[in-house]
């Protein structure tokens, strides 16, 4: 097979990205020293999170000089989302630490008044506007009706003088009222804001097209009137709960307010499938992202949980879109050991096993509490703080257990209340929603829309909305919860709990403006695939990700 250097800083899930790599026929050599890049024929540098961090490891680590020789010398090379970034002068998120200064140009951060930052989903990658591609080619299999998965804060404003004057071909896309860069091409330079790995097959034909030194190409299929449309698209998240069963084995489950067995003399675990095999069903169904929640934790620390480790190699071997996981993400003694596993490097162990983002629950909340009981200062010492500072915030999402907390009158409790259009069962015209913990089981005294706004100080970059009154219940989303949280903060918010149908997500995209919506029963029950979802969806003319089937 024929080779490509991977050099890898320490950036988050480089698995996916070798994984896409061999997937298009080649095999990864890594870069291990500044002296190895002059070795390099193909040159990839990924990266996410911090444009500081990123430039000042390959600074410290001597490779600045490498690189620039290597394009110099006209080798191939690619630059993953900050590998992207590292092509410009600057970023308004590191004053000070200097790009390549290649592009002329500084990042800038997303404006946040209007819209969720992170920028974080499906979104276009457009050649239209660039005057060397014709209406009929590509750019390094660039497609105006593709959609590509973009996790950024920082982005390239787009002004078409400052890249035609360098010489820079642009594929650009939308976020609000802001276009920015998508990509970058020059000569034999490619960069890319979103991650082609993460991207399905639209993703893994821009890998094989610059792996292959194929810079412009036809375009294979008509443009499709329903995708071809910029701008970010609704996200239809897939959730697996696994857990042990009563065999020892790893399943997929289901429950009603998170009871998991089944209501029978058995009263065994449900088991709705394997992880793996259900995991790439419904990436082939459509699904823009997959999240595994390990309900039963961890019985001693997730360092010997190998199963599930292998869980996530196996899966992201052959599911190219992102993958979250959550359960046991804290700080755990280790019984061999005796000695604290910081939640840091057990989020390190998943990120080299295939995931992209990791789910923290029950610790959030206790974080959250000494956050306010600090004066709502931070520590820097909770996993999310350690892990977003190492990995970048939009590595860290926050999973939500809340329950509703009826009272007659507001001034009954200390906890912002809203006017419910569903009264509690003495007719309570309002409500709060009480914050749980160890899986729904213990209620706490902090309320959601205090939890939400404490883990978006510490560094959280989404919001996961669960809702134990909805759970199981198929009867769709709560509105009223999720426009209170979506209010509440400044980060994407997925939907989650109750979904039953596909006029539930049609109500929770047309009702609110959460971010995305998250679908585990129906699925798993084959009542409606992702793709039937999407199919409903796209006849009400809501922007959302057509799957793409590999055409190499």
């Amino acid at each position: 097979m024929p080779t490509v250097h991977l050099l890898d800083y320490v950036a988050g899930n480089i698995r996916s990205l070798v994984n896409a790599i061999e997937r298009v026929g080649y095999q990864v050599e890594w870069v291990k020293s500044p002296e190895d890049v002059a070795s390099a024929d193909k040159l990839i540098i990924p990266g996410v999170g911090h444009f500081g961090h990123c430039l000042t490891q390959l600074s410290n680590a001597g490779y600045i000089e490498p690189v620039r020789a290597h394009i110099k010398a006209g080798k191939p090379f690619m630059g993953i989302c900050v590998g992207m970034q590292a092509l410009f002068e600057g970023s308004t998120e590191s004053p000070g630490v200097k790009g390549l200064g290649l592009i002329p140009q500084t990042l800038q951060r997303f404006d946040d008044s209007t819209k969720s930052v992170p920028h974080i989903g499906w979104n276009s990658a457009d050649v239209a506007a660039n005057p060397e591609v014709e209406a009929k080619q590509s750019l390094y299999g660039l497609r105006s009706d593709s959609k590509y998965y973009y996790v950024h804060s920082y982005a390239a404003p787009y002004r078409a003088e400052d890249f035609e004057k360098a010489g820079w071909s642009v594929a650009t896309a939308t976020y609000g009222n802001e276009t920015f860069v998508g990509a970058v091409a020059k000569d034999n330079m490619l960069g890319t804001q979103f991650h082609p790995e993460k991207s399905g097959a639209a993703g893994l034909r821009v890998l094989k097209a610059f792996l292959d030194s194929k810079r412009l190409g036809p375009i294979t299929a008509p443009l499709d009137p329903l995708t071809s449309t910029s701008g970010l698209t609704r996200r239809i998240i897939a959730c697996l709960d696994v857990r042990t069963n009563d065999q020892g084995d790893l399943v997929v489950t289901k429950g009603d307010q998170y009871d998991v067995r089944e209501k029978s003399s058995t009263n065994a675990v449900r088991n709705l499938g394997k992880p793996v095999e259900l995991a790439e069903r419904y990436y082939q169904q459509g699904a823009d992202e997959v999240t595994f929640l390990n309900i039963t934790s961890f019985r001693d620390t997730p360092v010997r949980d190998q199963p599930m480790l292998e869980i996530l190699r196996q899966t992201s071997s052959t599911v190219f879109v992102p993958l979250t996981i959550g359960g046991g993400i804290r700080d755990t003694p280790d019984p061999e050991t005796g000695k604290v596993v910081p939640a840091l490097d057990i989020a390190t162990l998943y990120f080299q096993s295939g995931a992209d983002k990791v789910s923290i629950g029950s610790d959030a909340v206790l974080a959250a509490q000494e956050y306010y009981a600090n004066d709502s200062k931070p520590t820097g010492k909770t996993a999310i703080e350690t892990i977003s500072a190492a990995y970048g915030n939009q590595a860290v999402v926050v999973s939500v257990d809340p329950k509703r907390v009826y009272v007659a009158d507001p001034k009954e409790t200390k906890h912002e209340t809203l006017r419910t259009k569903s009264p509690g069962p003495k007719g309570e015209e309002y409500v709060w929603y009480a914050c749980t913990i160890h899986g729904g089981r213990t209620t706490t005294d902090l309320d959601v829309l205090q939890l939400v706004r404490a883990v978006e100080a510490l560094g959280a970059g989404e919001v996961l909305l669960n809702c134990i009154d909805r759970d199981g219940t198929n009867s769709g989303f709560d509105l009223e919860l999720v426009r209170s949280v979506k209010g509440a903060v400044k980060i994407p918010v997925i939907a989650s709990s109750g979904a039953g149908n596909a006029a539930h997500f049609k109500e929770v995209f047309e009702e609110t403006t959460v971010d995305a919506a998250l679908g585990a029963g129906m699925f798993h029950r084959g009542e409606w695939t992702v793709r039937q979802v999407k199919e409903e969806l796209q006849k009400d003319r809501l922007l959302v990700r057509k799957f793409e089937e590999i055409d190499f």
